[in-house]
């Protein structure tokens, strides 16, 4: 009976301690959620006062917008193939990492230095580097002779999109290279020796042995990285603005361009509110799939 007090007083004690935090976090993301949902039925605007009752009409104005369906499908590429270019570049390096080799503690700083600049550090340096008068990308081709004139990585829209995608990757693999590292070398040596006495090689090995056991931490993080990148403006903002003619305006993009050039915050938050419930749907698939795997492991 006693042990059984002290064991609710110290729940009731635990939950008193946690109340604070949950009002903050309630208050920093609950409430401009709440109010986003809100303002997608509302006529709100920052140049006209006053809000009337929309229904569904904000919804209408971004279904009917003549780029919407062009903003999607950037949002997409640049989702799937930054995850993709990510998730690849990742693996490899965290792969090259596990082995020892001559240098490796160097090669391992260089591969992290892209994790730890800025966003506008790293956007403002690559649209130097790429710049058609003094770029040294485009110096470094002409030099070699792969090209003949400068080429307008971000500003030509037969490139643009290539290009973010590339640069996003660039700074972004480390973050799979540090989670995919760590899940290796937690990986029991024995369980890799032993595959290699019965004849199994390195593709074999890590195919059948270190693969499966990077099934959840790969869930996370391709989860996270979804989110993150589908959601991502300023990088994109920096080097394009979603140009050249919207062939890098991805949803978050085309939200601004509402709310802040056309003082439109109904329809941004109509967009926004959409965002949420894909977000939404897409967290139920995670969570899903993620006890699945917690299941299988048992």
């Amino acid at each position: 009976m006693r042990k059984t007090a002290r064991n609710r007083r110290k729940t009731r004690t635990a939950l008193v301690m946690i109340i604070p935090a949950l009002l903050f976090l309630v208050s920093l993301k609950g409430y401009p959620l709440l109010k986003v949902i809100h303002d997608s039925f509302f006529q709100v605007s920052l140049i006209k006062p006053g809000e009337g009752f929309a229904g569904l009409e904000n919804f209408g104005v971004i279904m009917a917008d003549e780029r919407f369906g062009q903003t999607i499908c950037n949002t997409i590429c640049y989702t799937v193939f930054s995850v993709l270019g990510e998730y690849l570049a990742g693996m490899a390096t965290a792969v090259l990492l596990n082995r020892e080799f001559k240098g490796r503690s160097v090669f391992r700083t260089l591969i992290f230095i892209p994790w730890l600049v800025p966003i506008i550090v790293a956007g403002m340096t690559w649209d130097w580097m790429l710049n058609t008068e003094f770029g040294v990308v485009n110096y470094a081709l002409q030099n070699f002779h792969i090209t003949d004139a400068p080429i307008d990585f971000l500003g030509d829209s037969r490139y643009a999109m290539a290009t973010v995608v590339l640069i996003n990757i660039w700074r972004s693999f480390p973050y799979y290279t540090i989670s995919f590292l760590s899940a290796m070398q937690a990986i029991s040596g024995d369980l890799l020796e032993a595959a290699a006495i019965d004849g199994a090689g390195l593709v074999k090995r890590f195919i059948y042995i270190t693969l499966p056991q990077l099934k959840s931490v790969s869930l996370v993080i391709v989860f996270l990285h979804i989110i993150w990148t589908a959601i991502n403006f300023d990088f994109i903002w920096i080097l394009t603005e979603g140009g050249p003619n919207y062939a890098t305006q991805t949803l978050p993009i085309m939200i601004y361009r509402y709310s802040m050039k056309k003082f439109n915050v109904g329809a941004a938050s109509a967009l926004s509110t959409m965002m949420f419930a894909v977000m939404a749907v897409m967290f139920v698939i995670y969570y899903r799939q993620r006890m699945k795997i917690s299941e299988s492991l048992e």
